[in-house]
Parts: structure tokens; C-alpha cells; sequence
């Protein structure tokens, strides 16, 4: 079984406070944007994770760095945390994850416009030779 790693950062983008719900599984790394408004609680971000977990759209996967599973020295850990916690940042690789969801829906918003559109061409098309019939006709 795969090794499963989660991050949850929540940080302000002006107007709103959003969070960045990482998760990495079998060497698949995938990003989730939740948009809350004003600064959440803690409890509040937990209530809204547990509330609506099936309902997270999270960005196509793409290929992760695979950590070594080697032992790590407690204080280079601490220090890693640290530096973790203080970056408050968007990592590129959930920038990049970001963008290529964004894009992907972009992509099948313009494909159902399009069918939409010559949905209702064809449509117009049908009603124009019913009129020109019913003229042909004398009615």
C-alpha cells in the first residue's frame, strides 16, 4: 500500500481566505481550492472538510517526486516543519496543478458552448425549412 500525504493550507488571496488542500498518493500529487470568504476557524475548516469531502473537485493528476523512505533525524524534521510552516506561500508544483485543472475546464466549458451553439443552429435551421414548407404549401 501506498504512502498517503495531506497538507492543508489555509492563507489569504485577496478579497478571500482560501485553502489549498494538497494530497499526494502512489506518486500522484493532486491540489483542491477552497474558496471561504473570511478567515475560518479552526473548527470551522475541520466542520467544512467533514461536511463536504465528497463534494472537493480536485485537479487531474500528475506525476509527484517519490520521497526515499529513509530515517530522518528529529531536529532536521523540526526545522523542515518549521520552514514548512512559515512558508506561507503557493508551492509551484500546486501552482502548476492549479493551472492545468483551470485550464481543463476551460476546455469543457468552450466544448459544451460550441454544442450548445449548433444545438440551437440547427434548431433555427429546422424551424427556417418548416417555414419555407408551410409557404411552399399555400398555407
Amino acid at each position: 500500500m501506498g504512502m498517503v500525504v495531506s497538507k492543508l493550507t489555509v492563507l489569504f488571496e485577496d478579497p478571500f481566505w482560501i485553502g489549498l488542500y494538497e494530497r499526494e498518493y502512489n506518486g500522484r500529487y493532486e491540489i483542491c481550492k477552497i474558496t471561504f470568504g473570511t478567515e475560518p476557524k479552526d473548527y470551522e475548516v475541520y466542520e467544512f472538510l467533514l461536511k463536504n469531502w465528497s463534494k472537493l473537485r480536485f485537479s487531474p493528476s500528475i506525476e509527484a517526486d517519490i520521497a526515499s523512505d529513509k530515517r530522518v533525524n528529529p531536529k532536521r524534521m523540526q526545522r523542515l516543519i518549521h520552514k514548512q510552516i512559515a512558508d506561507t506561500g503557493i508551492g509551484t508544483k500546486a501552482q502548476q496543478a492549479l493551472k492545468f485543472q483551470q485550464e481543463q475546464g476551460k476546455l469543457a466549458r468552450k466544448t459544451r458552448s460550441r454544442e450548445q451553439r449548433e444545438a440551437e443552429k440547427q434548431l433555427q435551421f429546422e424551424l427556417h425549412q418548416e417555414k419555407r414548407r408551410k409557404k411552399h404549401k399555400g398555407h
